[in-house]
């Protein structure tokens, strides 16, 4: 495994703990070096990515540690829509990223996520009105990208169940698990907000997020997914 890589586990697992124990200190050490450590791993071992992929790669990564940075808080909601802001940026990128690969819409893939998007924009518009507009709209970025990113054609070779290719060695196969973890993640953001009362439900369902999100994060910007 690469240096960047080993010290991104390092540094997820310092973040996923700080969130388990509250302690918030150990969020700040570990949360905002995640995407520049997978972006030292593209930078380092994405010499064969065009120079265009390269771009989007990094600009999403760098438009990701905003969002990290801002959502190591996030109780508060300005910082929460903040968040989302940026992390919207991060999924157009990817969006336009695996587009250029060739990935494509495909129906029972996109399907669910769009009844759960609509699921959750309703819920959101009952129980918390205020964020309910900016959420959704970052809710259809992440769609888009999770979507496209669980486009079977993007791994040839691999195994199709529903429509999505089941991850194996290859790594361009772990693409729609990677995706799959993120709407997982931020699905989970959207029940945390909205049903965790205690603070223990809270610090438990903040580590369960930011958990699926450093796989998630893992998963897709492995350089050798990218490479053409």
């Amino acid at each position: 495994m690469r240096g960047p890589r080993v010290a991104y586990l390092a540094a997820a697992a310092v973040t996923v703990a700080g969130a388990l124990t509250g302690r918030e200190r150990w969020q700040w050490i570990g949360k905002p070096a995640l995407m520049p450590l997978l972006a030292a791993d593209v930078v380092r071992s994405g010499a064969a990515l065009e120079s265009a992929d390269r771009r989007l790669l990094l600009g999403s990564l760098a438009a990701a540690t905003v969002g990290d940075v801002l959502l190591i808080d996030p109780d508060d909601d300005r910082r929460l829509v903040a968040g989302a802001s940026a992390f919207a940026v991060m999924q157009s990128g990817y969006s336009a990223l695996w587009w250029r690969r060739g990935a494509r819409p495909q129906v029972a893939v996109a399907a669910p996520r769009i009844a759960a998007w609509l699921g959750a924009g309703a819920l959101l518009r009952v129980r918390a009105p205020r964020i309910a507009l900016p959420l959704s709209a970052y809710g259809a970025t992440l769609g888009t990208a999770a979507v496209l990113a669980s486009d079977p054609g993007l791994a040839p070779g691999a195994e199709v169940v529903a429509g999505m290719a089941l991850p194996s060695a290859d790594p361009r196969s772990r693409l729609g698990l990677g995706a799959l973890l993120f709407t997982l993640s931020d699905g989970l953001i959207v029940v945390r907000r909205l049903f965790a009362r205690s603070t223990r439900a809270r610090r438990i369902s903040e580590g369960v997020i930011l958990g699926t999100y450093a796989a998630a994060q893992y998963l897709l910007t492995d350089p050798r997914v990218h490479e053409r």
